[in-house]
């Protein structure tokens, strides 16, 4: 597999809601490899690794998220393949 990485900065009601145990399932259930975390700024960020087609897949999710979050927008970003093994959850930064 090819491995290709991006960042996503998702901005609205997303800390508080689950967004990142959601994201986290999605993820893993896409095969992509990185993290998830919260910032400060009140948004979440996360470095997804892997297929074009399966970052393509988060990102879209991104855009609903879980029931309760409500996103207002989804920034993506070229980024550095970091060689994470995992997908896993991020200390706030």
């Amino acid at each position: 597999m090819s491995r290709h990485a991006e960042r996503l900065i998702v901005e609205g009601r997303v800390q508080g809601v689950g967004y990142r145990w959601w994201t986290l399932g999605q993820a893993r259930r896409l095969g992509l490899y990185g993290w998830v975390r919260n910032r400060l700024d009140g948004t979440v960020e996360i470095l997804a690794i892997g297929a074009d087609a399966a970052i393509d897949a988060l990102a879209e999710a991104c855009r609903q998220g879980p029931s309760p979050a409500r996103v207002s927008a989804v920034t993506r970003t070229p980024a550095e393949d970091d060689g994470a093994a995992g997908f896993v959850d991020r200390p706030t930064a």
